[in-house]
Protein backbone atom coordinates (compact mmCIF):
# COMPACT_ATOMS: atom_id res chain seq x y z
CA UNK A 1 0.00 0.00 0.00
CA UNK A 2 1.39 3.76 -0.41
CA UNK A 3 0.51 6.44 0.81
CA UNK A 4 0.74 10.08 -0.31
CA UNK A 5 1.11 13.17 1.54
CA UNK A 6 1.39 16.87 -0.17
CA UNK A 7 2.45 20.11 1.73
CA UNK A 8 3.35 23.40 0.06
CA UNK A 9 0.20 24.98 -0.91
CA UNK A 10 -0.75 28.24 0.19
CA UNK A 11 -1.78 31.85 -1.65
CA UNK A 12 0.38 33.98 -3.47
CA UNK A 13 -0.13 36.69 -5.65
CA UNK A 14 0.27 36.33 -9.54
CA UNK A 15 3.83 36.26 -10.92
CA UNK A 16 4.56 34.48 -7.31
CA UNK A 17 6.38 30.71 -6.88
CA UNK A 18 5.58 27.89 -4.57
CA UNK A 19 6.78 24.21 -4.29
CA UNK A 20 4.46 21.22 -3.35
CA UNK A 21 6.24 18.54 -2.05
CA UNK A 22 4.83 15.08 -2.07
CA UNK A 23 6.11 12.91 0.63
CA UNK A 24 5.77 9.12 -0.32
CA UNK A 25 5.34 5.97 1.76
CA UNK A 26 5.55 2.36 0.08
CA UNK A 27 7.37 1.44 -3.55
CA UNK A 28 6.64 4.21 -5.88
CA UNK A 29 8.59 3.31 -9.16
CA UNK A 30 7.14 4.01 -12.39
CA UNK A 31 5.20 7.22 -13.23
CA UNK A 32 4.96 9.41 -10.39
CA UNK A 33 2.47 12.96 -11.92
CA UNK A 34 0.54 15.86 -10.32
CA UNK A 35 -2.97 16.83 -10.62
CA UNK A 36 -5.49 19.36 -10.18
CA UNK A 37 -8.88 20.33 -9.95
CA UNK A 38 -10.52 23.71 -9.45
CA UNK A 39 -14.35 23.57 -8.32
CA UNK A 40 -16.68 22.97 -11.56
CA UNK A 41 -13.50 21.40 -13.86
CA UNK A 42 -12.44 17.98 -14.30
CA UNK A 43 -9.17 16.52 -12.69
CA UNK A 44 -6.23 17.47 -15.03
CA UNK A 45 -2.94 16.12 -14.95
CA UNK A 46 0.37 18.92 -14.65
CA UNK A 47 3.22 16.98 -14.64
CA UNK A 48 4.76 13.59 -14.51
CA UNK A 49 8.10 12.16 -13.89
CA UNK A 50 9.14 8.46 -14.43
CA UNK A 51 11.22 7.09 -17.57
CA UNK A 52 10.64 10.78 -19.11
CA UNK A 53 9.42 13.85 -18.18
CA UNK A 54 6.11 15.24 -19.49
CA UNK A 55 4.18 18.35 -18.81
CA UNK A 56 0.82 20.03 -19.82
CA UNK A 57 0.64 22.62 -22.69
CA UNK A 58 -0.82 25.07 -19.79
CA UNK A 59 2.42 25.04 -17.15
CA UNK A 60 5.17 24.21 -19.62
CA UNK A 61 8.27 26.33 -19.00
CA UNK A 62 6.55 27.65 -16.01
CA UNK A 63 6.45 24.66 -13.28
CA UNK A 64 9.36 21.74 -12.99
CA UNK A 65 8.35 18.72 -11.49
CA UNK A 66 11.62 16.68 -10.22
CA UNK A 67 11.99 13.66 -7.84
CA UNK A 68 14.24 12.70 -4.60
CA UNK A 69 14.17 8.60 -4.86
CA UNK A 70 16.43 8.73 -1.76
CA UNK A 71 13.96 10.54 0.01
CA UNK A 72 10.89 9.25 -1.95
CA UNK A 73 9.47 12.58 -2.73
CA UNK A 74 8.26 14.19 -5.44
CA UNK A 75 8.23 18.25 -6.40
CA UNK A 76 6.72 20.70 -7.86
CA UNK A 77 8.32 23.56 -8.71
CA UNK A 78 5.59 26.48 -9.57
CA UNK A 79 6.70 30.16 -11.19
CA UNK A 80 5.24 32.26 -12.66
CA UNK A 81 1.87 31.36 -11.08
CA UNK A 82 -1.34 32.55 -12.97
CA UNK A 83 -4.90 32.86 -11.40
CA UNK A 84 -6.13 30.17 -13.38
CA UNK A 85 -3.58 28.12 -11.87
CA UNK A 86 -6.11 28.05 -8.42
CA UNK A 87 -6.73 24.50 -7.78
CA UNK A 88 -6.35 21.67 -5.50
CA UNK A 89 -3.37 19.69 -6.21
CA UNK A 90 -2.96 16.06 -5.97
CA UNK A 91 -0.22 14.10 -6.07
CA UNK A 92 -0.71 10.56 -7.76
CA UNK A 93 1.15 6.68 -8.15
CA UNK A 94 0.76 3.37 -9.00
CA UNK A 95 0.28 4.14 -12.14
CA UNK A 96 2.17 4.00 -15.91
CA UNK A 97 5.88 2.06 -15.92
CA UNK A 98 6.74 5.47 -17.94
CA UNK A 99 5.08 8.56 -17.92
CA UNK A 100 3.76 9.84 -21.21
CA UNK A 101 1.05 12.94 -22.97
CA UNK A 102 -1.27 9.79 -23.20
CA UNK A 103 -1.43 9.14 -18.96
CA UNK A 104 -1.18 12.79 -18.06
CA UNK A 105 -4.70 12.90 -19.08
CA UNK A 106 -5.98 9.46 -17.52
CA UNK A 107 -6.39 10.29 -14.22
CA UNK A 108 -7.93 6.93 -13.71
CA UNK A 109 -4.67 4.79 -14.73
CA UNK A 110 -3.16 5.98 -11.12
CA UNK A 111 -4.16 3.90 -8.54
CA UNK A 112 -2.86 6.12 -5.16
CA UNK A 113 -3.86 9.68 -4.59
CA UNK A 114 -2.75 11.97 -1.63
CA UNK A 115 -5.18 14.47 -0.25
CA UNK A 116 -4.55 17.52 -2.08
CA UNK A 117 -3.04 20.64 -1.24
CA UNK A 118 -4.81 23.97 -2.01
CA UNK A 119 -3.14 26.18 -4.22
CA UNK A 120 -4.91 30.02 -4.37
CA UNK A 121 -3.65 32.36 -6.91
CA UNK A 122 -4.52 36.04 -6.57
CA UNK A 123 -4.75 38.85 -9.80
Amino acid sequence: QVQLVETGGGSVQAGGSLRLSCAASGSTSGCMAWFRQAPGKEREGVAGNGGSTVYAASVKGRFTISRDNAKNTLYLQMNSLKPEDTAMYYCAAGGPIYCSSTYLARPWAYSYWGQGTQVTVSS
